[in-house]
């Protein structure tokens, strides 16, 4: 009976606790925004007493509101409408928000004592982050909604995270001495687009504050914007409607529409443990000497674990790996080469193989254990992951003795036989859109120079943290060629046919790669004319591929060459045939077809 009468007394009061519900979201939506601009502006800035006394007192103030907030948010928070990692991660935030404000405001001190991490402000700026974070991650479904294309909402993204990295990069606290804004929005640029071309050298112009910017920069747009907001998104918002699903589709190369969610948690799985274990490798591979102490050689190898993984190029040193003290140390090229590789190789492919190794144990197991006929696991390498596999392996091969061959006398000199064949190795990786350098790129010799360009253009595969027209954009476009040479009307790859759709899409992207390297090399060599055009040309083709090399050019270049490589950057990491997809309104189905007729090609 009594049951019933609180059944009762909840209903008749569902609309008023719908509304305080509403109040309650909108107030800590707000409050999260402004706690963050503050944040920024105190970590940007450096402040006279007086003006951190009131920071200070904000700070308090915002404490209670917030930790009030959040915990009537959880008491009328409906069951089943989120999901238990988004509860679990509220009810943290709240519960570490009353432990702050109970040892500033009721112990008098006591627990600071004891518990260190509260001690200082930074804890509460760890807070008013996460609390901002979840805000934004619930709003972030609510974009898919809007009638946008996929492509032209995906375009927006990364110019909204330039942006707001170039605003971050514009802080006083993040450069040693200042940096203009076209300095600032060309690095912005480049972290985003994960290509590692830079105006101003890393290790030195930019303080602890600004590499970690460019850190973050790097992270989130080598995974991509929109597959970070839809993972964070669906991580406490509980669910996907039909319409963000289909959205979410097409920035994560998944078909099918029940998958998404396990492929967006894959994708992020799979990047933070590579990334971690590559720090890890890159740690123990480096002697202690080599470093100040202990926690500067942990942030280098973050850093540059994030930066190789990516596909970014950016490093903390001066010269990039030509340093005098790394250019040396081998194992840890070959750590960088295998995660360049790895980011590079796509995350369809790796999904792939995992699931064909895991099938291969499987059966191995089943047939070992239990004496039952081995599972069939042949099968579960698809086209595609074939086709890449391929594809990398015969790039990698073929550039490792194209070095060899140019370099042999040259950049290979004076150095021992593992030496050179790490070298060689390292230099053909890194031109297919990673960007560090473990030789001096402007003693290269002219035939490694033309080589590399190449390699540039081709880029990484598809689904991955890379640029250039992809390597199966490559590969579809020469067996196409051979296949015409022999009087094929189709093309057939490992006893499939590929669709004609992607052999138009293949051709479509390598001819507006070339109309737009094309271009821009035009407007640079116009914009500064006393650049060699080799130099123009191998900048240009490293922008557009997001790869990062560079003859030391970009330094010296004017601010309308800077602005075009910028442009360049971008349109190299979106995709020029995804731009004009978000731009061009599609045509709808076709039902007729005009009399064909034949056109002379050559």
């Amino acid at each position: 009976m009594f049951k019933w009468r609180r059944e009762r007394f909840a209903e008749a009061n569902y609309p008023f606790r719908k509304q305080v519900f509403s109040l309650v979201n909108s107030l800590l939506l707000w409050l999260s925004v402004t706690n963050f601009i503050v944040i920024v502006y105190d970590f940007g800035f450096t402040h006279s007493p007086e003006v951190e006394t009131l920071l200070g007192r904000f700070y308090s103030v915002s404490l209670l509101i917030t930790c009030a907030a959040l915990g009537i948010r959880l008491g009328l928070l409906p069951k089943g409408t989120v999901s238990r990692g988004a509860r679990l991660a509220e009810y943290t935030v709240f519960v570490f928000q009353l432990i702050t404000i109970i040892s500033r405001f009721l112990l008098k001190g006591w627990l600071n004592e004891h518990v260190p991490f509260v001690r200082t402000l930074f804890f509460i700026y760890l807070l008013f982050t996460a609390v901002f974070f979840i805000e934004l991650s619930k709003i972030s479904l609510s974009f898919y909604r809007v009638k946008f294309s996929p492509a032209l909402l995906y375009l927006i993204g990364f110019i909204v995270l330039i942006i707001a990295g170039t605003g971050l990069l514009l802080l006083p606290t993040a450069t040693v001495q200042g940096i203009s804004l076209v300095d600032a929005f060309f690095m912005a640029t480049s972290a985003v687009c994960v290509t590692g071309l830079s105006v101003v050298d890393t290790a030195t112009y930019f303080t602890h504050t600004g590499k970690v910017i460019l850190l973050l920069l790097i992270q989130i747009g080598g995974l991509g914007v929109m597959t970070l907001t839809s993972f964070l998104g669906f991580f406490f918002q509980g669910a996907y409607s039909y319409q963000n699903q289909l959205f979410i589709r097409e920035f994560i190369n998944e078909d099918k529409i029940g998958q998404i969610v396990r492929t967006l948690f894959k994708i992020i799985f799979f990047t933070l443990a590579i990334e971690l274990l590559g720090a890890v490798l890159i740690y123990a591979s480096l002697d202690a000497s080599l470093f100040v102490n202990h926690a500067d050689r942990i942030e280098f190898s973050i850093f540059h674990a994030v930066s190789a993984f990516c596909n970014a190029g950016f490093s903390t040193l001066s010269g990039g790996l030509y340093h005098p003290l790394f250019r040396n140390q081998y194992n840890f090229q070959l750590i960088i080469a295998l995660l360049i590789i790895l980011g590079g190789i796509g995350f369809p492919v790796m999904f792939n193989c995992f699931r064909y190794f895991r099938n291969y144990l499987e059966g191995k197991t089943s047939r070992w254990l239990h004496r039952q006929p081995q599972l069939p696991y042949s099968g579960t390498l698809n086209v595609n992951t074939k086709l890449i596999l391929v594809t990398t392996a015969s790039l990698l091969v073929t550039g490792t003795g194209l070095f060899y061959l140019t370099e042999h006398s040259h950049a290979l000199a004076g150095r021992s036989g593992y030496g050179q064949f790490v070298t060689a190795f390292f230099g053909s990786v890194t031109p297919r859109t990673a960007g560090f350098n473990t030789v001096d790129m402007i003693a290269l010799t002219r035939p490694t120079i033309l080589f590399y360009l190449l390699f540039m253009w081709i880029g990484a595969s598809p689904g991955s943290t890379g640029g250039g027209i992809k390597t199966t954009t490559f590969a579809i476009g020469l067996l196409t060629t051979i296949s015409v040479a022999r009087s094929k009307d189709r093309l057939e790859i490992f006893r499939r046919e590929i669709a004609s759709e992607s052999v138009r899409r293949a051709f479509a992207v390598m001819l507006l790669s070339f109309l737009v390297i094309g271009l821009a090399v035009f407007l640079v060599a116009l914009f500064d004319p006393d650049k060699q055009l080799i130099e123009i040309a191998f900048e240009c083709f490293s922008a557009y591929a997001t790869v990062g090399l560079s003859l030391d050019l970009t330094p010296t270049m004017s601010s309308a060459s800077k602005i075009v490589i910028m442009v360049t950057m971008y349109l190299g990491r979106v995709g020029t045939l995804t731009l004009l997809v978000g731009l061009i309104r599609r045509v709808k189905n076709i039902n007729y077809h005009y009399p064909s007729e034949n056109v002379f090609i050559s």
